[in-house]
């Protein structure tokens, strides 16, 4: 389970970095919005992958800690604010330079 965890976090994070890298604006969207989820999924790994466990104390002998869940529901939130952000750039960037590139060139081929 957790090599399989491991590889979906390194898969996404990688086709974010890919996303990232490339010269017009709805990829660069696309790969921040991957690199949020893998870093999302990340915070929820810290917190052990366990399920059954009760988030409250004295329940249970075990418990599970309730901070990385809160932590990724933070992390949602100021995810969505980000995306929302840069896709009104991305827009706004489009009227007025008339290209979606990054740079607001247009390269020759």
């Amino acid at each position: 389970m957790e090599l399989l965890f491991a590889l979906t976090l390194g898969i996404l994070t990688a086709c974010g970095i890919y996303l990232l890298l490339r010269a017009r604006t709805f990829p660069v969207v696309m790969g921040l919005t991957l690199i949020s989820y893998a870093v999302n999924l990340f915070l929820l790994a810290m917190g052990r992958l366990s399920s059954g466990i009760p988030a409250i104390i004295g329940q249970s002998e075990r418990y599970t800690d309730p901070l990385p869940q809160a932590l990724v529901l933070t992390a949602i939130v100021i995810s969505f604010a980000m995306t929302a952000f840069v896709v009104v750039l991305a827009l706004r960037s489009l009227a007025e330079l008339r290209t979606d590139h990054v740079d607001g060139q247009e390269r020759k081929r």
